[in-house]
């Protein structure tokens, strides 16, 4: 069997949505022309600006928007798979939008969302960075996988990257790939990112794609950055450590079903 060839895609949102929208095509341009057949964008690909009041414009119907058209395009004009990151998508009955995940088909037909579960509700230790997500998000309830060329995708969003709970779940839907996009902290990048990112890999025997924004913000946050895909076995194959681009891996589809076959640990769990 070919290997699929996966990607991240590494960004540094702004407060302006055409700007990242352009910069999101031609990074995912990039992607298909070294031969990915599935990429994925970074939790809020399409805005990261300087206040609610902003991100609360930017809020989409769901199924229907600028951010929305665009990727379903995107995804149809290069024949390319999107996970594309978070958006903010309007919930019913709450004024509060969700941190959305929608995925696309390489015929642009949206086929997944993913609404992110765990909202980034903490005080980082220093008592210089506080953030409240819950305030101004609605937590989802569902995990959510879907089968794509590259295998069978479990979603989750940067935060969840800290409840191994949720991907034993998605493991147990059939995920055979756990897609993070993410906008991590500097001080909890630097200390967690990779040990997540890996952990969550070789306990599920999953492959990782690990999308992050990267970067000082118009805010003037800075994200972690250090976009990633691990193997089953934990094994970084490749990585973009700063700044803006894009990170290709292969997945041997074969050598994860071989070593889920010689060292189930996956059948072998006593508790669920």
């Amino acid at each position: 069997m070919t290997a699929p060839v996966v990607a991240a895609v590494q960004m540094t949102s702004v407060a302006d949505v055409a700007r990242n929208l352009e910069v999101a095509r031609r990074l995912l341009a990039r992607a298909r022309e070294g031969g990915a057949c599935l990429a994925v964008l970074p939790e809020n690909f399409s805005f990261m600006g300087r206040s609610e009041a902003e991100r609360r414009a930017v809020v989409e119907a769901d199924g229907d928007g600028p951010v929305q058209q665009a990727m379903a395009a995107c995804a149809r004009e290069l024949g390319l798979w999107i996970v594309a990151g978070t958006q903010p998508i309007s919930v019913a009955g709450d004024a509060r939008p969700a941190n959305a995940c929608v995925v696309y088909d390489a015929a642009g037909r949206r086929v997944a969302r993913y609404d992110k579960i765990h909202l980034f509700d903490v005080d980082l230790p220093g008592g210089r960075e506080n953030y409240r997500e819950s305030a101004n998000a609605v937590a989802g309830a569902k995990p959510v996988t879907v089968d794509t060329p590259a295998g069978r995708v479990g979603l989750s969003v940067c935060y969840d990257l800290r409840f191994p709970e949720l991907y034993r779940k998605l493991v147990s839907e059939g995920a055979e790939i756990l897609s993070v996009p993410s906008a991590f902290t500097v001080p909890t990048g630097r200390m967690h990112w990779e040990i997540l990112l890996r952990a969550r890999a070789a306990e599920n025997l999953c492959f990782v794609i690990a999308a992050a924004q990267s970067g000082i913000h118009d805010s003037d946050r800075e994200t972690w950055g250090d976009s990633l895909v691990a193997d089953h076995w934990g094994r970084v194959l490749a990585r973009l450590p700063r700044g803006s681009g894009v990170v290709l891996a292969a997945l041997d589809r074969d050598g994860q079903r071989e070593t889920r076959r010689k060292f189930p640990a996956l059948e072998h769990r006593r508790m669920t």
